[in-house]
């Protein structure tokens, strides 16, 4: 097998017809008030990349409800390694090492979950999770993630916000359920298609979700709630994705039917999340463009990370 296929194959089921079919998350626990992992300041760590859209819906929810004196997070360095896996580099500008277990790979943190990770179970993905009670992961699934930190504001140990108050749940969870294969892995279907095919079902479905995503914010800040809607989980399940579009996506991922500083209101989407405390310093524009090239050889042979756009171009 080329390297570079081994690389995307690694944290990637299968290419289907020539179609991108993604990795499944296998830490599936819950923090509960009343349960095996219960909610406790100090107790539980994020693993990240500042790369991955989806690490970074979880310090966009930490950061919202104020959970930073709460949840301690550790930052992979943004080179994805050539099977796929992550490392971590106190030496690069914003990775750190591994504070809590000290090992020199996000690999080394599932092992320590699940002895014989290495074999046969596939690459570790971020985000992470980490109990340091029971010394293993609870949960690499983004979006239950980011709906069990809502359980530790609930409990008086963030700001007391709520990004997913129940009388708006079910409509939360339909907004997140119809953007997550058109768009958050849409993006990834377009650009890891292997077939003209794949290619042209999936970019066309993208944009199609972005025009209907355009129109339905016409007159409202927020994607769900009445009137301009309130911020919730759907908002930040969505930005990440539309944040890497035009530094990104648009070159890389061949999505270049348009660009968001094409669509005003999601562009206008973009830049009121970026404004809100804290979110910007989520954002390390470095780690999300540079990864993204200098990472998919199969995609980028000789790793060219383009000087484009220029800076704030993406989110102004």
């Amino acid at each position: 097998m080329d390297p570079s296929d081994e690389q995307a194959g690694a944290w990637t089921e299968a290419f289907d017809a020539g179609k991108f079919v993604r990795k499944s998350s296998e830490f599936r626990d819950h923090i509960e008030t009343d349960g095996t992992f219960g909610v406790e300041s100090g107790r539980y760590h994020l693993y990240v990349s500042y790369a991955c859209p989806w690490a970074h819906r979880t310090l966009i929810t930490r950061t919202l409800l104020g959970l930073e004196d709460h949840i301690t997070f550790d930052v992979v360095d943004w080179r994805m390694n050539r099977d796929g896996s992550w490392s971590f580099n106190p030496e690069e500008e914003g990775a750190t090492a591994d504070t809590v277990n000290g090992e020199t790979s996000l690999e080394g943190v599932y092992n320590r979950a699940f002895a014989g990770w290495n074999e046969g179970r596939g690459i570790g993905t971020v985000p992470v999770l980490w109990d340091r009670q029971h010394s293993t992961i609870v949960n690499n699934e983004s979006r239950e993630i980011v709906r069990m930190f809502d359980t530790f504001s609930q409990a008086g140990l963030g700001n007391g916000v709520s990004l997913c108050p129940p009388e708006l749940r079910q409509e939360i969870d339909a907004m997140i359920d119809s953007n997550y294969e058109s768009v958050n892995n849409g993006v990834y279907k377009s650009g890891f298609a292997r077939t003209q095919s794949a290619y042209e079902e999936a970019v066309t479905a993208l944009f199609a979700r972005l025009d209907a995503l355009e129109a339905h914010l016409e007159g409202r800040d927020w994607l769900v709630g009445e009137g301009a809607g309130q911020i919730t989980e759907a908002d930040i399940c969505l930005f990440p994705t539309l944040a890497r579009f035009d530094l990104v996506y648009v070159v890389h991922f061949k999505c270049n039917l348009r660009r968001i500083i094409d669509y005003p209101n999601l562009q206008a989407f973009v830049e009121r999340m970026i404004d809100l405390p804290g979110i910007k310093e989520t954002c390390n524009w470095h780690h999300m463009k540079a990864h993204y090239f200098w990472s998919h050889q199969n995609i980028n042979t000789f790793r060219i990370i383009p000087l484009g756009p220029l800076e704030g171009a993406h989110t102004k």
